[in-house]
């Protein structure tokens, strides 16, 4: 319970300065700068989080699946590879999204 009310809580806090951020009109770049920093510094650390979290889950159980059933390995272990390359990609789009972010820093800086 405690993850879940972390995890809404910093998703809340992202929707807010991502809001906050493409409202702005140019007036204040520092603002816009911190807003996105954030927002890329959230997305990444959260997709990684979530990813890593997923991978683990996910080869724990066809592991313990394998171990109690040695027979069903490769019925099992094809669906955990796509399975594991699915997540991970999940945390690739979130990596690109920050790169996205970072390209607008930039922009604003200069």
């Amino acid at each position: 319970m405690r993850r879940l009310a972390l995890f809404v809580f910093l998703f809340v806090v992202n929707m807010m300065v991502c809001g906050y951020v493409m409202a702005e009109d140019g007036a204040s770049n520092l603002s816009a700068v911190t807003g996105l920093a954030l927002s890329a510094g959230l997305a990444i650390g959260l997709a990684a989080f979530g990813g890593a979290m997923g991978q683990g889950r996910a080869a724990s159980s066809a592991l313990e699946g394998i171990a109690r059933n040695p027979g069903a390995a490769a019925k099992i272990q094809t669906p955990m590879i796509i399975g594991l390359a699915l997540i991970e990609s999940l945390v690739i789009y979130a990596l690109v999204i920050a790169f996205l972010l970072q390209g607008k820093i930039d922009a604003l800086l200069k």
